[in-house]
């Protein structure tokens, strides 16, 4: 005969006090009354699960608050400035930070240039162990404080084991354990995520997206890929590879089979040196900006002639455009998103972003709503706040109350 397993008291206490914290999180503060509202729990469970809230420091009483009529309500409040949670990017350029209180108010930011430095795994632990110590102590926390860092890399990561599997700008990035090596440094959760994927979390917890449960995050710049969310998660794949569009093989472009060590071959077109590799074997390294200025052009600066008249620079465009919204659509054909956003310098240009969607004019289905990056550079960092911020509750109250 099959057992039925019951919980147990301290288990049902648990869970009662992760559901309470989660509303307290939501709300900023409120009364007991409204939590017994809010939940369907009953007065005296809420009193046992305020009382051990309490125990834990995770909530403050506040007094009374304004009455209706009858007796004022007492007051809590979630304490957010009892812990901090950090979102990292890690680029070939550098290391970025943006620091949180537990309720995901910014505190503090930070950017590390990675110019003439050591860019092995190693290094890159060592940079971030110190801004780690910087930011702390500049908002006079302390490491404990510190419960969750997210890390965002631009490689594919495995992140059920935290590795990295390989980097190919920066050196001696393959098979790296960056979550092991980083607990070490960091004393907290550390979770590792694509850099992509954060980015499209990112535009879901504040920005551009906040409202679609399924989209797709288009990011082209240094790199190319795509960050994927359906029914609001991000959307990683059996091999943690999904959204890895540098490797399309896409007609007239590329048959070759895709290489996890080497660039995308998407990746030597759509990216800004690939735009400026088709500018300079036409007009050598400099070019005329738009107030009629000699420059050292890069791939904002094509993008801009293109936008000013410059017919060379606007083939350039067309043609970037035509392969992206050949992207655009057979990625709509098969997840059929509400919402397709576009980001990074490249992808979120606007002239880009007009000839894209010219391109697209002829599409009768399947694709529905372009839009462009509202967090831009930020956007991981933002994604990687979010993770955390999902993750908190596990982290404030890992286990039943004995």
């Amino acid at each position: 005969m099959k057992k039925i397993s019951i919980g147990r008291p301290a288990v049902l206490r648990h869970t009662n006090a992760l559901s309470i914290l989660s509303l307290l999180r939501e709300c900023g503060s409120c009364s007991r009354a409204d939590l017994v509202r809010a939940s369907g729990l009953s007065a005296p469970t809420i009193t046992n699960v305020v009382k051990d809230l309490l125990s834990e420091n995770l909530v403050e009483p506040l007094g009374e608050g304004e009455s209706s009529g009858g007796r004022p309500p007492d007051m809590i409040r979630f304490k957010a400035e009892r812990g901090c949670v950090l979102g990292v990017e890690i680029t070939a350029e550098s290391i970025s930070f943006l620091l949180t209180d537990l309720n995901g108010n910014e505190l503090d930011t930070l950017k590390i240039a990675l110019t003439k430095r050591k860019k092995t795994p190693a290094a890159i632990c060592g940079y971030i162990d110190s801004a780690i110590q910087s930011l702390l102590r500049k908002q006079k926390k302390t490491r404990d404080q510190l419960l969750i860092m997210v890390v965002g890399v631009p490689a594919i990561a495995n992140v059920e084991d935290g590795s990295v599997l390989s980097i190919s700008t920066l050196e001696g990035w393959r098979a790296v354990p960056l979550r092991a090596m980083l607990n070490k440094i960091a004393g907290c959760v550390v979770i590792v995520e694509n850099d992509t994927n954060l980015a499209a979390q990112g535009e879901h917890y504040c920005g551009a997206a906040q409202t679609e449960q399924d989209f797709v995050f288009i990011s082209i710049g240094t790199n190319v890929g795509a960050g994927i969310v359906l029914g609001g998660k991000i959307h990683h794949g059996s091999q943690w590879s999904a959204g890895e569009i540098a490797y399309l093989r896409l007609p007239h472009i590329t048959r070759r089979q895709p290489t996890i060590h080497e660039f995308g071959e998407l990746e030597t077109v759509l990216t800004g040196s690939g735009i400026l590799k088709s500018w300079q074997e036409k007009n050598g390294k400099s070019g005329i900006d738009p107030k009629g200025m000699r420059k050292e052009m890069d791939a904002v600066g094509v993008m801009d002639l293109a936008r000013s008249g410059d017919t060379y620079a606007q083939k350039i465009v067309r043609q970037r455009a035509e392969i992206v919204s050949d992207i655009i659509v057979n990625l709509s054909l098969i997840l059929n998103p509400g919402l397709v956003l576009l980001g990074g310098e490249i992808g979120s240009h606007p002239v880009l972003i007009s000839s894209v969607l010219k391109q697209l004019e002829g599409s009768e289905f399947a694709v529905t709503k372009i839009g462009t990056s509202a967090l831009g550079t930020r956007a991981t960092l933002w994604g990687g706040i979010s993770l955390a911020l999902d993750a908190l509750s596990s982290v404030l109250l890992p286990q039943p109350f004995a």
